[in-house]
């Protein structure tokens, strides 16, 4: 995270904000930016299929690949293109049972330990949280039960029919008792489309992806440049705290 982003959403928290990371990653991912902020709250994970409460463990949403999916999708790892890899998250882990540069780069960039589960189908059905192919060319894949969305230009997520950003938002927000018009979410990539079309408040980084940015309602400046920092300032001043400069 950039310092400017860093010490805006501090500045948020100090005036009585909350601050909650809707992201792809998984527990152990996720956890360091919290720890990084000061967070213990909710944290809206793996695209929205779980949503935990990273200071006490406690699960709050959680939607699994229906057992038929999953199954399905086994039957398909066996012809998947060559340099495309599966990884599997259950229980928060994440499983993989090849050991290629494209998997351990993956590991290495989020911070996470991937365990070989020996045979994919020693994990029990029903308990897949989501699967991400990895690689390129990723294939197309229409299998019931799943929605599919790429999170990056290499990385295609298969999770379940209504595990999305936006949906987990929409829960949590009225589990808190919270209206969506005082939310305000910022995204780069098409998984965060509905959630920022859920959110009353709903941001594009300025170097997202075009679909990100025609979605949104307002775009800000560059990821690097300090889109987060230009998101509090926005928020803040609508709320009173400072004047629109």
């Amino acid at each position: 995270m950039v310092p400017s982003g860093r010490d805006a959403l501090r500045r948020f928290l100090a005036s009585g904000g909350e601050v909650v990371i809707a992201t792809g990653r998984m527990e152990a991912s996720a956890l360091r930016y919290y720890e990084e902020l000061g967070l213990t709250g909710a944290a809206i994970l793996y695209n929205g299929a779980r949503t935990v409460d990273l200071g006490t463990g406690a699960v709050l949403r959680s939607r699994h690949l229906p057992a038929d999916a999953w199954k399905a999708l086994l039957d398909r790892f066996d012809g998947l293109p060559e340099g495309v890899y599966p990884v599997a998250f259950s229980g928060g882990e994440a499983l993989a049972v090849h050991d290629v540069p494209q998997l351990r780069d993956y590991a290495r960039r989020d911070g996470i330990t991937l365990r070989d589960p020996g045979d994919w189908s020693a994990l029990p059905p029903g308990e897949i949280t989501k699967c991400m192919l990895i690689g390129d060319p990723l294939p197309d894949l229409d299998i019931p039960g799943t929605i599919t969305v790429r999170s990056e230009a290499t990385y295609l997520e298969v999770l379940p029919v209504g595990a999305t950003k936006g949906a987990a938002l929409r829960e949590l927000a009225a589990s808190r008792g919270v209206p969506l018009e005082q939310v305000a979410a910022i995204g780069d990539n098409p998984n965060d489309i509905d959630m920022i079309e859920t959110a009353g408040l709903g941001v594009a980084v300025g170097d997202g992806h075009p679909e990100v940015r025609a979605a949104a309602g307002v775009v800000v400046g560059a990821c690097a440049d300090g889109a987060v920092a230009d998101l509090v300032e926005l928020v803040l001043s609508r709320a009173g705290e400072v004047a629109p400069a």
